[in-house]
């Protein structure tokens, strides 16, 4: 008996609080900055028969 009326009492004390909740909009703009700094690096590598076949045909390229 006492923990059932313990329940009750928890589940109407929650119930309480649920109605405490207020969402507005702010009175300024949201601001965000981001400083974001992207650096790309390719690489390329070309085998021995690829070189040599560019260098036979340079017009190709």
């Amino acid at each position: 008996m006492r923990g059932t009326m313990a329940i009750l009492l928890g589940g109407v004390l929650a119930g309480g609080t649920a109605a405490c909740v207020n969402v507005s909009a702010p009175d300024k703009p949201i601001v965000i900055n981001l400083n974001i700094n992207v650096t790309q690096e390719v690489v390329y590598r070309l085998d021995n028969e690829a070189k040599s076949l560019i260098k036979q045909n340079p017009g190709i390229f």
